[in-house]
């Protein structure tokens, strides 16, 4: 092992021995053309003004508001030729050297990358510094988003190589089968061992809670009506309660009995898994047993027990406007306001159900009824919002299913990402998927939407369109 790292060592002194230092330098010149008024203009600038690039630059960034289906190409140069024909080299052809251009098109989508002939960078380089910017673009985060596409070119443009990711493979290709090999073991083993912990540490927090209220729990249960419909479906998980229990010990045993060594197996961290799992569920049982006992009997806790019940729900209710403020949330649509009025709506009946539970107008029976028929018809609102999303955004019935179903995949889950146990009495005895949330529709919307835009071929773009002419500058632009 030893001669093999004095081998690879010797080999990067020898490839770096001639190597010309590299320079850095600031941005030549830094020209902001935000013609769609998302940048936030001083820190834009201040933090271009520090990026050191190797030769100096100008970065000259644009921004327009455009359509889904524009070329941002064709735009670019269209603006260069009106408003900055010293973008633009003397014959007409190129993009003038010593220039790197940054675009977007925060309404269509579209981010483009643009360079002078001794600054051009290969098209997955360019490529490279688009995706650099993608993740914050989807978040709206328009400034740092730019910050970062620009960070990313200064590492990029006229790069040395023994700078670049070809050298660096180069290197350790040398040596690099055994030092990897064995890096990359030892990495996953403590990556392991230490993700094998924090499970371990999260089933002991759930089974210490159980442990302790096991004797509560149990009193709890005993006193739940059978005569009501939510105290019997309670009553039926409580049935197999110390069973599970039982079953829980046995697998905390086995995890504390596991060795540090061992800790780093991956066979070790699905055991800790599931022992922090079934302990988690347990917690969440005791604590639904709990308030199923307080809230039907009226006991001295039920204001929090019926407050534990309408959480879930509330939160939806707050979560509607960030919704339906999303890019492609379709804000102005018929369905959109059927879900704002449904939430003025219940905002109100919330407070009435309250009331009338404190003064004894409304059973509790009754009041979980009116709770389940308005989660159910917030579920129903949501699913007719979702065919609006679908229909404003898909092209065509392929797009469509491909949305469809992964706001399905969303609801539901999958079978290898198991949904945490929900501490209220619907959410235990109902499945996890029977009532849509807030948040099951935003993580469905944005993987939907993701995926269609991958599937019309979000790479890269690089002609400039009918009126670019012969104009063949270097550069690309792609959706995100």
């Amino acid at each position: 092992m030893k001669k093999t790292f004095r081998a690879l060592a010797l080999a990067l002194i020898m490839l770096l021995a001639g190597s010309p230092a590299a320079l850095a330098v600031v941005p030549a010149a830094i020209v902001v053309e935000d013609h769609a008024g998302v940048l936030d203009h001083n820190s834009l600038i201040s933090a271009v003004g520090k990026l050191e690039f190797y030769e100096p630059t100008t970065v000259a960034v644009y921004t327009y508001n455009g359509r889904a289906e524009d070329n941002l190409n064709e735009e670019v140069l269209r603006f260069a030729r009106a408003n900055h024909p010293e973008w633009i080299s003397a014959d007409g052809q190129k993009w003038a050297n010593g220039l790197f251009i940054f675009a977007l098109d925060p309404v269509g989508r579209h981010v483009g990358t643009y360079m002078g002939e001794d600054r051009k960078v290969s098209l997955d380089q360019r490529t490279d510094i688009q995706n650099a910017t993608k993740d914050l673009f989807r978040d709206a985060q328009w400034t740092d988003g730019t910050i970062a596409g620009i960070r990313r070119g200064a590492e990029l443009i006229n790069q040395p190589w023994y700078r670049s990711t070809g050298a660096a493979i180069a290197v350790w290709s040398l040596g690099g089968a055994l030092a990897l090999g064995t890096a990359g073991w030892l990495t996953v083993r403590a990556v392991t061992r230490s993700a094998s912990r924090r499970e371990i540490e999260r089933g002991d927090r759930s089974y210490s809670s159980v442990s302790t209220d096991l004797d509560v729990t149990e009193l709890n249960a005993s006193t739940i009506p059978s005569s009501s419909s939510y105290g019997s479906l309670v009553l039926e998980k409580h049935l197999t309660f110390l069973d599970r229990y039982k079953a829980a010990t046995q697998l905390s045993r086995r995890v504390h009995a596991l060795t540090p060594a061992k800790l780093g197996h991956r066979q070790s961290l699905k055991l800790a898994r599931e022992y922090a799992n079934a302990a988690a569920e347990l917690d969440a049982l005791d604590d639904v047993i709990a308030d199923t006992n307080a809230l039907l009997n009226r006991g001295s806790t039920w204001r929090a027990a019926w407050e534990h019940q309408v959480a879930p729900f509330r939160k939806d209710l707050e979560g509607l406007d960030e919704l339906l403020s999303e890019h492609h949330g379709q804000g102005d649509s018929a369905t959109a306001a059927a879900l704002r009025s449904f939430r003025d709506r219940s905002c109100q009946d919330l407070e009435q159900w309250s009331a009338e539970l404190a003064d004894g107008a409304l059973q509790p029976e009754r009041a979980l009824d009116r709770l389940r028929e308005a989660r159910t018809q917030l579920s129903c609102l949501l699913e007719d919002h979702a065919a609006t999303v679908i229909a404003g955004f898909a092209k065509n019935e392929r797009e469509a299913e491909v949305m469809r179903n992964k706001m399905e995949t969303a609801r539901k889950g999958t079978k290898n990402h198991r949904r945490p146990p929900q501490p209220n009495i619907l959410g235990t005895i109902y499945p996890s998927y029977y009532f849509v949330s807030v948040p099951m529709f935003t993580s469905g919307l944005d993987s939907g939407v993701s995926s269609v835009t991958a599937s019309r071929g979000g790479g890269a773009t690089t002609g400039y369109g009918s009126t670019g002419g012969s104009f063949s500058g270097s550069g690309s632009s792609s959706s995100f």
